[in-house]
C-alpha cells in the first residue's frame, strides 16, 4: 500500500476524501482478504440459517441498539411465536409486546408489526425485495433496507451502522465526528463505493463481523486485522482515538413510587398510554413519588385515578433502572382495596395473578411481579 495520507476533512468535499483512500487501495484485494477471513472466523447465529427476508428483517430490527448475544434467544422465540409475516400480522399487539418484553425501545416492536400488516395488504404477502420498497415499510430506515435487501436478496446495497461506520472512520483515518451530517455523507459515499456489485450480503456481513470482532471500539485488535494494511488510521497510531469519543451521557436522576394492590387472587395493573413510557405495555399503578407522606398522598392519587379506596403498607420493596436518559429510584408498597369499584373506561383493570405472566410488562413490572409475594 502506498504511504497513507491523513485528510483534514473541512478542506476538501466528501468525494476526495473517499477517493484519497480508493486511489491508494485496491478493492478487488480489500474484499478478497476481507472475504477469506470471515468465512473461517463468521460467527453461527440462528438468522443466518437462511436468506429468509423475513427472518433477516426481523433479527436488523432487534439488533437496533441490542447486542447481539442479548438477541439470539429473543429471536428464537419470536420466530417460533410468529414464524412468517402472515402469522405476525395477524397478531395482536399485546402478544407481539409480550414476545419482545425485555429487549427495550418497544417502538421497535410496534413499528415490526405494523409492517408485518402493510406487507400482507399492501405487498400481498410477499417480501420487499428492494431498497426503495423497503423504506415504505415502518421502522425500516437506509441501514435496515440495505441489510435486507443485500443479505436476502443480494442486492448491491450498502450499509452503515455501529460497527461498520467505525471500521470505515478508521479506514480513511477520519478525525471530525462521525455522527455529524457531513462525515455521514463520507461514510455512506465510501460504503457505496466499496459494496461489490455481486456478493453484497455476505460481504456486507464480513464488514459487520470484521467491526464487531476485531475492529473493536475500545480495544482494535489491528494485529489479528485482515485489512490492516489499507488503514490509514492504524499507520498514523490513531486506531484508539478514532472515531471521536461522543460527550458523557448525562442522566437524570428521578423517584418513583409503584403501588401493588390485591383483591381475592387478582393485582391492579394499569395499560400504559400512547403518550406515556412503555406504550401498550402493562405495569402496577405508578406516579412521580409524591412530596410529604407517600401512603396518604399515593391513597389519595390511586384514588383519584382509579375510584378505589384502599389501605397501603409502607414501602416494601425498592429498585433502579435506567430508562432512555433517566435512572430510576422506584419505591413499591402493597396495599388492599377497601371499598370502591373502577372507573368506567380507566386505564385500569384487575389482573388475575395466573394471567399476569402473560402479560407484556416493563421490565420493572416484571421484577414486582416476580416479587409479588412480597407484598402480601
Amino acid at each position: 500500500m502506498k504511504k497513507s495520507r491523513k485528510i483534514a476533512i473541512s478542506t476538501v468535499n466528501d468525494e476526495q476524501i473517499v477517493e484519497a483512500w480508493f486511489d491508494q487501495n485496491s478493492k478487488q484485494s480489500f474484499r478478497q482478504s476481507l472475504l477469506k477471513w470471515f468465512r473461517v472466523h463468521r460467527r453461527e447465529m440462528p438468522w443466518r440459517e437462511s436468506r429468509d427476508p423475513y427472518r433477516v428483517w426481523v433479527s436488523e430490527i432487534m439488533l437496533q441498539q441490542t447486542q447481539v448475544a442479548t438477541v439470539i434467544d429473543y429471536f428464537r422465540r419470536f420466530i417460533r411465536q410468529f414464524p412468517t409475516v402472515q402469522r405476525l400480522a395477524t397478531a395482536d399487539e399485546q402478544s407481539v409486546l409480550r414476545q419482545w418484553e425485555g429487549l427495550g425501545y418497544y417502538r421497535r416492536a410496534r413499528q415490526l408489526h405494523a409492517a408485518a400488516k402493510m406487507i400482507v395488504a399492501e405487498f400481498e404477502g410477499t417480501f420487499p425485495a428492494t431498497v426503495d420498497e423497503l423504506l415504505r415499510l415502518p421502522g425500516v430506515g437506509r441501514y435496515t433496507a440495505g441489510a435486507i435487501a443485500s443479505i436476502a436478496f443480494d442486492e448491491s446495497a450498502p450499509i452503515l451502522e455501529g460497527n461498520t461506520v467505525r471500521l470505515f472512520a478508521r479506514l480513511m483515518g477520519l478525525t471530525e465526528d462521525v455522527r455529524v451530517s457531513k462525515t455521514q455523507k463520507i461514510l455512506w459515499r465510501f460504503s457505496e463505493r466499496l459494496v461489490p456489485a455481486k456478493g453484497a450480503g455476505e460481504f456486507n456481513q464480513a464488514l459487520m463481523e470484521l467491526g464487531s470482532l476485531v475492529c473493536r471500539d475500545r480495544d482494535p485488535n489491528c494485529r489479528a486485522c485482515p485489512v490492516a494494511r489499507s488503514c490509514v488510521a492504524l499507520s498514523l497510531g490513531t486506531q484508539r482515538e478514532i472515531p471521536v469519543a461522543s460527550p458523557k451521557f448525562e442522566y437524570e436522576s428521578i423517584r418513583e413510587a409503584a403501588v401493588v394492590l390485591r383483591r381475592g387472587k387478582n393485582v391492579l395493573m394499569r395499560l400504559c398510554q400512547p403518550s406515556e413510557r412503555w406504550a401498550g405495555l402493562w405495569d402496577f399503578p405508578r406516579y412521580p413519588f409524591p412530596h410529604g407522606d407517600p401512603v396518604s398522598n399515593l391513597t389519595r392519587l390511586i384514588k383519584k385515578d382509579s375510584g378505589l379506596d384502599l389501605e397501603l403498607d409502607e414501602e416494601r420493596l425498592s429498585l433502579r433502572h435506567a430508562v432512555t436518559r433517566f435512572r430510576i429510584e422506584l419505591k413499591c408498597y402493597g396495599g388492599r382495596v377497601r371499598s370502591g369499584r373502577l372507573k368506567r373506561n380507566s386505564a385500569f383493570q384487575w389482573v388475575s395473578l395466573h394471567d399476569i405472566d402473560e402479560l407484556p410488562l416493563s421490565a420493572t413490572g416484571r421484577k414486582i411481579a416476580r416479587s409479588i409475594s412480597a407484598f402480601f
